[in-house]
């Protein structure tokens, strides 16, 4: 009777060892996972971020949502002529990233409420996303709000954030707040000839809302 107790003391050890060694692994390979995970998503926002800065420096040919680079960022949502192109060059951009979506050249719709990871207007500037605040990271895309017609008007990449001002590099825009100018703060307002793609320095306190479009749809599951 004693050799069986202590048969099966050492089965019960045995168990337990490979309980705790099972648990274990399902530890390490999550940590893993999300480790893999999330190199793929910075590598995934390099690539977007090579592809939209190497824009900069396109310009409109005559100041009307006009010239071959301007046609281009529109053909990708299925358009042709003046248009409108703030929100195009995003999708542009990620379409010569290899991504599926988004494809639109309506700037509100860049911001469904499952895409936006921070808003002006709830907490101080800050959102939250399964408990985690969130701060918006180079290629997201960051929107401004236009009183004069009641909702969001333009659009851009962030390139860098700072919590107090925003680097951002968008299109269908002019050079005021460009960082090659001594302005501060960035205007969208439209200014005739000299448009086009600029890199510049918001205040992140005239920025709306910011939207991940890397995160929930990463390149690795689009190519």
């Amino acid at each position: 009777m004693f050799r069986n107790k202590i048969v099966g003391w050492i089965i019960l050890g045995i168990g337990l060892v490979g309980l705790f060694g099972i648990l274990g692994f399902v530890v390490i390979k999550h940590r893993v996972t999300h480790a893999v995970v999330s190199t793929t998503l910075q590598h995934d926002r390099i690539i977007i971020r090579r592809i939209y800065a190497a824009e900069v420096g396109v310009r409109e040919t005559t100041g009307r949502n006009d010239g071959p680079r301007v046609q281009q960022y529109l053909q990708v949502v299925g358009l042709k002529g003046n248009y409108s192109y703030c929100a195009a060059f995003i999708s542009w951009t990620f379409a010569q990233a290899g991504m599926a979506e988004p494809r639109t050249a309506w700037s509100p719709a860049l911001f469904p409420k499952n895409r936006v990871i921070w808003e002006r207007n709830t907490g101080g500037g800050k959102t939250v996303r399964n408990t985690q605040e969130i701060t918006p990271q180079t290629g997201d895309v960051f929107s401004l709000y236009f009183q004069e017609v009641g909702r969001i008007g333009h659009c851009g990449f962030v390139d860098e954030w700072s919590g107090r001002w925003c680097m951002t590099v968008e299109a269908n825009t002019n050079d005021v707040g460009s960082v090659a100018t001594t302005d501060n703060v960035g205007n969208p307002i439209r200014a005739g000839p000299g448009e086009g793609v600029y890199r510049k320095k918001r205040s992140v306190s005239t920025l709306y809302k910011v939207a991940d479009w890397v995160e929930k749809s990463n390149l690795s599951t689009n190519k």
